[in-house]
């Protein structure tokens, strides 16, 4: 395949327009590599790099006659899934300065029969919600990822909400029904070897475990995302060891969608499943090959957008192509969040056949 870029200049624009007959993503992706130069991408710019990698899939995609999504099931050897979201309907952490350690509690309509219901599901929860904190004269702003952002100082007091507001919309609160999912993204509260929950609160990574397991015994918790800091390795290794049969644990800044990473984090027992963010590893390419090795150890994978987001809904066909059988976006609002849900409704609308779900058994994640 050729490609061209209308008044495009620089090093891509010259890479991409020379004349070369592409023949698929990888080539292409090796190339841009080969051009950076750098081992992350920092001559370019990854931004770039992922953008331009993303133009490709699709012209590869278009020139095949397919989705993005069929395209990407294609080239991973997937039957294409519906996944189920993940809403972020709570922001703390590096997200919101409201004072509370944990980054993001997700709900998450895992027995939803279909991608419009677990859409509604959300969509309901989130407002009834909204009421919820306004009748406790709580500021109802949005955090970074459409989220609320209450001046809360302590996991339960969400939960509680949370576990409130699915009841009130009339779902059930159970981990088969509407779940709920922690990021506390441990690494922005983790300092001298402590884990810093409020200012008067530290604990080591056994006592942080002791409260997962707390929170688990009490609320319907499927997933747990970078609940220890990334270099805290023996903390992981607990966490995996007390928790892993229970829960989903879930490796972000640990194992950043690295292929090598996810290996290793599987030897040594640190996690069993995988966020999947096509950016942190530079290219459709890599990305794709994270999923795969993802599979090959028998870790679960979850797509995930990023913070600083645009209308771009890349992600949304990555995880149904890539059948993750999971996703998250952020919370049912903002038009960059969004833009992954409509997409979403829109490949469900047009291939009722895909079946919606986690993946096929989500317990066995290792």
């Amino acid at each position: 395949m050729n490609l061209a870029l209308t008044a495009a200049t620089g090093p891509v624009a010259d890479l991409l327009c020379s004349g070369r007959d592409w023949s698929d993503q990888r080539e292409v992706d090796d190339a841009l590599h080969a051009l950076d130069g750098t081992p992350n991408l920092s001559r370019l710019g990854a931004n770039t790099v992922i953008a331009v990698s993303m133009a490709t899939a699709r012209a590869f995609a278009a020139a095949a006659g397919l989705t993005v999504a069929q395209w990407i099931a294609r080239q991973s050897g997937q039957v294409p899934r519906m996944p189920v979201p993940h809403f972020n309907v709570i922001n703390g952490g590096a997200h919101a300065a409201n004072g509370l350690a944990f980054q993001e509690f997700m709900i998450a309509p895992v027995g939803a029969p279909d991608t419009v219901s677990a859409l509604q599901c959300g969509a309901e929860i989130h407002h009834r919600l909204k009421v919820l904190l306004q009748q406790a004269g709580h500021d109802t702003g949005l955090g970074d990822e459409g989220g609320f952002a209450p001046r809360l100082t302590c996991p339960e007091e969400v939960l509680d909400l949370l576990v409130e507001a699915i009841e009130a919309a009339g779902y059930t609160a159970e981990r088969d029904q509407v779940a709920i999912a922690l990021d506390p993204a441990a690494n922005s509260f983790h300092r001298d070897g402590s884990y810093h929950l409020t200012s008067d609160k530290r604990v080591n990574a056994s006592g942080l475990i002791d409260l997962y397991e707390e929170l688990l015994d009490r609320y319907p918790i499927r997933s747990i995302e970078d609940g220890c800091a990334e270099d805290d390795l023996d903390g992981w290794q607990e966490m995996t060891r007390r928790l892993g049969e229970r829960i989903q644990i879930v490796g972000d800044d640990l194992l950043v969608t690295d292929p090598g990473r996810i290996r290793a984090a599987a030897r040594e027992n640190l996690a069993t499943s995988a966020l999947i963010k096509p950016n942190q590893i530079g290219t459709v390419s890599r990305t794709l090959d994270a999923l795969a090795a993802a599979r090959d150890v028998g870790f679960t994978t979850m797509v995930s957008h990023r913070s600083g987001e645009t209308l771009d809904t890349f992600v949304a066909d990555l995880a149904v192509g890539g059948a993750t059988g999971q996703i998250k976006a952020g919370a049912p609002a903002r038009g960059e969040r969004l833009a992954k849900y409509n997409r979403l409704s829109e490949l469900s609308a047009d291939y009722p056949q895909w079946a919606y779900g986690l993946p096929v058994d989500p317990s066995s994640s290792r």
